[in-house]
């Protein structure tokens, strides 16, 4: 049964879903039309919202833009390659290799969504060299399931945004939040906790149970490292570019600067603070300046799909807030449509169900929290749910449809060699599977 429903859904995906690019494109068509209908605003208004919009993530596309490559020259250092090659040949089973890899995306997604997304490619890739008869679209799409976990790890931005405090949370909360909730009142609590438990067991089984009966091999070429030639060391220059003493040197800096931050902030972890311990651990096991930046150029082209389409979302979430003379907004309007089908009971499950379709045209975390947090931490208020409560259901709706918006994908299959066509039929049934998790946790514990 499940087999043929897999089947079913593989080509499915295959057959109609665009590629990424032109799906952020409909999706901003889309946008564009539903915004017009439900505001009453004209093209000339929507098109400024769009356009405003447009370059407001610049700074979190760079963000985004260095962990990836940052994370991508620390999973390739030899090091860490060694180590995923020798945990590679453990598996011996294709069946194995694909809880291995769900397992091992699970918890680097837990740790930080980047170096979750990286680690989970560079695996799949090892996998694949290390077993035979393993699918790899399947391979794959198990690594990149580990990112359902993200925004209730210690990465997740909605749950950070809240520890931090400050006046733009009171802002982003619509005034509900004066004070920081700190992660034991969201990232640790038993709902969380359950969650995320649920789906390290049945991702796994799930991702295991889908492995077809004719596998799709990966071809060997798509497996080999980049080729490198030796570093010349003729010259006092190419003797410098290829210094282990001033890598020493820049590494010893980075070291006191971090010893001072935690010191200072206790082990807060901001993207910029993961970008510099990515960057200096990378740079560190790869040994010189040279060797360290060869990692980042072959790592530079899985960015590429994410830097030009972040401003077509950010146009998107323009235009999903930019609000008519009454204040109307068609994500205002998707938002006031749930809570009013809410009660104290369901507000959770229907503020997760909310935020995944907000998700689907607004893949990002900071932008989610945006959108929803100012209109729905004070409606959950009214129905007596904590901001806690309410934000951890808007953040795993934000992880939860990622499933089926290839847009966090681009970074795995950059680094893959396939297509979002290649994955997103497994990743369907993930979504049900965890929509289903999810939902039912929210509602038993919200």
């Amino acid at each position: 049964m499940l087999s043929t429903v897999t089947a079913l859904s593989v080509k499915l995906i295959q057959r109609y879903l665009p590629s990424p690019f032109v799906f952020a494109i409909l999706l901003s068509l889309i946008v564009l039309a539903a915004s017009m209908l439900v505001t009453g605003q004209g093209l000339p208004s929507m098109a400024k919202h769009w356009g405003t919009g447009f370059w407001n993530l610049l700074t979190f596309a760079m963000q985004m833009a260095l962990i990836l490559v940052t994370g991508h020259a620390l999973a390739s250092a030899p090091a860490i390659h060694r180590l995923l090659a020798g945990l590679a040949r453990t598996a011996r089973t294709p069946g194995r290799a694909v809880v291995l890899v769900t397992l091992v995306a699970l918890a680097g997604s837990w740790i930080n969504w980047g170096f979750g997304l990286v680690i989970g490619a560079v695996f799949a890739r090892a996998l694949a060299r290390e077993v035979k008869g393993v699918d790899y679209p399947l391979l794959v799409a198990a690594a990149y399931s580990g990112f359902l976990i993200w925004h209730g790890g210690l990465s997740g931005s909605i749950p950070l945004s809240l520890a931090t405090g400050g006046a733009d949370l009171e802002r982003m909360s619509g005034g509900v939040v004066t004070t920081a909730i700190g992660v034991g009142d969201t990232l640790f609590t038993a709902m969380n906790l359950t969650i995320i438990a649920l789906l390290v067991i049945g991702l796994p089984i799930l991702n295991w149970a889908m492995h077809p009966k004719d596998p799709k091999v990966a071809d060997p070429a798509k497996l080999l490292d980049p080729a490198h030639e030796a570093l010349p060391r003729n010259t006092l220059a190419q003797r410098m570019d290829d210094s282990r003493i001033l890598n020493l040197i820049i590494i010893a800096l980075a070291v006191v600067y971090f010893g001072y931050y935690f010191a200072e902030n206790g082990f807060a972890l901001t993207l910029n603070i993961v970008i510099g311990l990515f960057l200096f651990i990378g740079l560190a096991l790869h040994g010189s300046p040279e060797r360290y930046m060869r990692a980042v150029q072959d790592g530079i082209g899985g960015i590429s799909g994410i830097v030009i389409q972040f401003p077509f979302y950010a146009g998107i979430m323009g235009m999903m807030i930019g609000a008519n003379a009454e204040g109307l907004s068609l994500g205002r309007q998707i938002t006031d449509t749930f809570i009013a089908w809410s009660s104290a009971d369901t507000f959770p499950v229907l503020a997760f169900l909310s935020a995944g379709l907000v998700n689907v045209f607004v893949p990002s975390g900071g932008g989610q929290w945006a959108v929803q947090g100012p209109i729905m931490l004070p409606a959950g208020q009214a129905l007596g749910v904590t901001p806690a409560v309410t934000a951890m259901a808007i953040a795993w709706g934000d992880a939860w449809t990622n499933m089926i918006q290839p847009f966090w994908a681009l970074p795995i299959l950059g680094i893959v060699g396939l297509g979002a066509r290649d994955i997103m039929g497994y990743c369907l049934l993930m979504l049900v599977y965890s929509g289903i998790v999810i939902s039912g946790c929210l509602y038993f514990f919200g």
